[in-house]
């Protein structure tokens, strides 16, 4: 998910022209691809006015980011660590980004019309999304199945 996280910047910031903030390129009646810049964390919460502050955003998020690695690292079963998998690689595409051009390059933007349902996002932000909702939904509605006890014919 990292791999293509980046990948996708690159190709809208290359390729595809989006250089400057603001940029839109009209795709569908319903998704655009618009350049942001995003300095702050989910829902543009916590903005880094100073280099400081964005430092301190990538030290927070890399420590999410190590204790997603760690439990990943313990996790048995297969669907919660495809959801791990899938916050970590998008933690760490976000954390590159912050820590190489000063905030994150967001240019996914979904709407109706004028309306807008999101936030202008990227494929790390999408990763870290599917992956929340996974381990929600996994928590709430995946029960573990114990061998029942069977009495002993002796």
């Amino acid at each position: 998910m990292f791999v293509l996280d980046q990948f996708t910047k690159w190709l809208a910031a290359g390729p595809l022209g989006l250089t400057v903030e603001g940029q839109n390129l009209h795709l569908l009646p319903f998704f655009d691809l618009t350049r942001v810049h995003n300095r702050g964390i989910s829902l543009g919460l916590l903005t880094a006015g100073s280099d400081h502050g964005r430092w301190l955003l990538v030290g927070m998020t890399a420590v999410i980011a190590c204790v997603v690695g760690w439990w990943l690292t313990r996790e048995e079963k297969r669907g919660d660590q495809l959801a791990l998998g899938l916050v970590l690689g998008g933690a760490l595409g976000n954390i590159v980004d912050r820590a190489r051009l000063g905030y994150v390059f967001d240019f996914l933007d979904l709407h109706i019309g004028e309306f807008r349902p999101f936030l202008v996002f990227n494929v790390a932000d999408a990763c870290i999304s599917i992956g929340v909702v996974i381990l929600i939904l996994r928590a709430f509605l995946v029960r573990e199945h114990k061998p029942s006890k069977e009495p002993d014919h002796a």
